[in-house]
């Protein structure tokens, strides 16, 4: 069991985890999205995503991948900066390690915010998608890290990518910044 309330449990909490991020999303979408962090869920992947918000290493990131009526990805710190060649964005992540999945029983519905990995499903590292629809299919397969609590209507307005991978073509929507909230 790798919950919080399991860490607390046994001694091992560490300090306290963010409750959340706020997203300035640019582009064809303009806006703030509120994400709620589900810390007891996934306090690894939730550690890891206010880290790398805390350092701005979000910032001026690209949604590289967005499939109408499935999900928007971002997250790739590594390619995915805006300014930088694009076609690699989506392969990279962090210089942090890679995180064991924390799976649960939450499903992945419209809003849930999941964390994107290779086939290993211990390889999610910094990227993210926000869900447009339900998809059942990612249940117990991918990690729920939170869910947008406000400004799904911008998320909603994020720029469509083509193909059957969804990649954006031209100039992406970008998180502008993302702050951690308490």
């Amino acid at each position: 069991m790798r919950n919080l309330a399991a860490f607390v449990a046994l001694g091992l909490a560490g300090p306290a985890l963010a409750t959340g991020l706020e997203v300035e999303i640019a582009g064809e979408a303009n806006g703030t999205v509120v994400i709620d962090l589900y810390e007891d869920v996934a306090p690894g992947h939730v550690e890891q995503i206010s880290a790398l918000a805390t350092e701005g290493a979000y910032d001026n990131v690209a949604f590289h991948r967005v499939i109408d009526g499935f999900m928007a990805q971002t997250g790739d710190v590594e390619f995915g900066k805006l300014g930088s060649d694009m076609r690699k964005a989506g392969r990279g992540g962090s210089d942090r390690p890679d995180l064991e999945e924390e799976f649960s029983d939450l499903p992945f519905e419209r809003g849930i915010v999941g964390m994107a990995r290779s086939q290993d499903p211990d390889s999610g590292n910094s990227q993210f998608f926000i869900m447009f629809a339900d998809a059942p299919a990612l249940n117990f397969q991918y990690t729920v890290v939170g869910k947008v609590t406000s400004g799904m209507d911008v998320v909603d307005a994020i720029k469509r990518g083509t193909g059957g991978n969804g990649a954006v073509i031209g100039a992406p929507d970008v998180m502008q910044t993302v702050t951690v909230t308490e």
